[in-house]
């Protein structure tokens, strides 16, 4: 069976935006920040941590990450344990039954989505960029000399969260 026209579509555009996103490129053309030659190497940029929806439910989630945790890897083990029964009842028997599979596999898919989602909800894209800048006060994460609100600080006083 072939993939309908609209899955096709949407899978060409999202790699697209998913090549032109990984590559640099962009519709617009920002003026970058241009530093002086003598602070090459020694200064990086950062920006204004935009608080967002994002970062709003990943701090609200951080709250019981310890528990969520523990509820995935309390799903792993189980997981574990019913793909170990379903091997040993098919060995037993010495055949293979796929319909002794279905549940086990149907279990799998769920807890894999729920551990990318589970990931998605904690770790918002600031979360890998955010920095600390000694002596300023806010919240700062690393960007490119092309963001908006964009300044050099001297690395020395720049420190990853």
């Amino acid at each position: 069976m072939a993939m309908k026209t609209p899955m096709v579509s949407a899978i060409v555009f999202f790699t697209i935006v998913l090549l032109m996103a990984s590559f640099g490129f962009s519709l617009d053309s920002p003026t970058p920040m241009v530093l002086p030659e003598s602070m090459r190497g020694e200064a990086i940029f950062v920006c204004p941590a935009a608080s967002s929806f994002w970062d709003a439910l990943a701090h609200g989630f951080g709250r019981f990450s310890h528990f969520l945790l523990i509820f995935f890897f309390f799903g792993m083990i189980v997981l574990a344990f019913f793909w170990g029964w379903a091997l040993y009842q098919n060995l037993l028997q010495d055949k293979f039954k796929r319909e002794d599979f279905a549940k086990v596999w149907g279990f799998t898919k769920i807890l894999f989505w729920a551990g990318v989602i589970l990931v998605i909800v904690l770790h918002t894209p600031n979360h890998y960029k955010r920095v600390e800048i000694r002596g300023a006060t806010g919240e700062y994460v690393m960007c490119e000399n092309t963001s908006d609100g964009v300044r050099a600080v001297p690395i020395n006083l720049v420190e990853s969260k």
